[in-house]
């Protein structure tokens, strides 16, 4: 089983000159604990769930970019990118430059986009639910479009492409993965049996998980896709420490816990640590990512 590594918050001790040599030095420690993949949340303002909204937010592919070039093997990515924060086209051609420049490491992490808040400080359009679902599934139309070379114009409800060319072409063959984040079991959950190469799910439990992943499993057999093709994925926080006092956990509380998701058949854990700006935040991890690794993920 893997582990990745979510950051979502910025506010730091000495911020904001001490957030771009904190952001390495957290990049090259998760590198070299051997966690699989890095992410940041593609927001503009901090969300309620983790802070204010005043706290300090980096844009997600900057910063992405930040993060490939100090490191050399995890997979980078957004968790996840608001699909009305970007014209398709140059979303495309973003994550396929991060994946150029990165040697084939960039994920597109991709949902429906809910924080109305920030649209409305912004000043980006926030349309209906329905129309961001519209939407969701149109960029994953054009995505898979680009990245197969096809250049022919493309014309959809809300988007039209002239020419989507796309030059360079991502390294990752046959494009790199798409994640779609969101539980939503009618239309999230069927776009990723479609489009994606990956599904995340908050960490909710293992009944509730599971749940989704039959609800996924469904969505497969009736498309005729290989449930087993796509990577599933849970997002949730740790706060590891030697003894698990004090709500926190210890390796071996972590580890039991992986080793159920792993039973129901989850290939990657992404988390988020509560201290993850304190230099000795990786020592413990890297004792959690060794022994998952010996985590044999069911039907695997």
């Amino acid at each position: 089983m893997r582990i990745g590594l979510q950051v979502p918050d910025f506010t730091w001790p000495g911020s904001p000159h001490s957030i771009g040599p904190t952001l390495r030095r957290i990049a090259v420690d998760a590198e070299q604990a051997g966690m699989s993949s890095f992410w940041v949340m593609d927001h503009f303002f901090q969300i309620s769930m983790v802070g204010p909204a005043e706290h300090e937010m980096l844009e997600g592919y900057a910063a992405l970019s930040h993060v490939a070039a100090v490191t050399e093997r995890v997979m980078v990515g957004t968790m996840v990118t608001g699909v009305t924060y970007r014209h398709p086209g140059l979303l495309v051609k973003t994550v396929t430059t991060l994946d150029v420049l990165s040697g084939g490491r960039a994920y597109l992490g991709i949902g429906a986009a809910w924080n109305e808040e920030e649209h409305n400080g912004l000043g980006v359009p926030f349309p209906p639910v329905a129309e961001r679902f519209e939407r969701l599934e149109e960029t994953l139309r054009i995505a898979t479009q680009m990245w197969s070379g096809d250049e022919q114009p493309f014309n959809g409800r809300h988007y039209r492409l002239g020419r989507p060319l796309n030059s360079p072409p991502a390294l990752r063959r046959p494009h790199p993965p798409i994640l779609i984040g969101g539980t939503g079991e009618k239309k999230t959950l069927r776009m990723v049996a479609q489009y994606a190469d990956a599904c995340n799910i908050f960490d909710m439990g293992t009944e509730g998980i599971s749940h989704k992943l039959e609800v996924l499993r469904g969505h497969c057999e009736r498309l005729g896709r290989d449930y087993d093709s796509v990577v599933r994925t849970t997002l949730g926080s740790l706060h590891v420490s030697a003894d698990g006092r004090e709500g926190t956990q210890s390796v071996d509380q972590v580890v039991d816990h992986l080793g159920e998701l792993a039973s129901i058949g989850i290939d990657e854990s992404i988390v988020s640590l509560r201290n993850v700006s304190e230099p000795d935040a990786f020592g413990l991890l890297a004792e959690v990512v060794g022994q998952a690794s010996g985590i044999m993920v069911a039907g695997r």
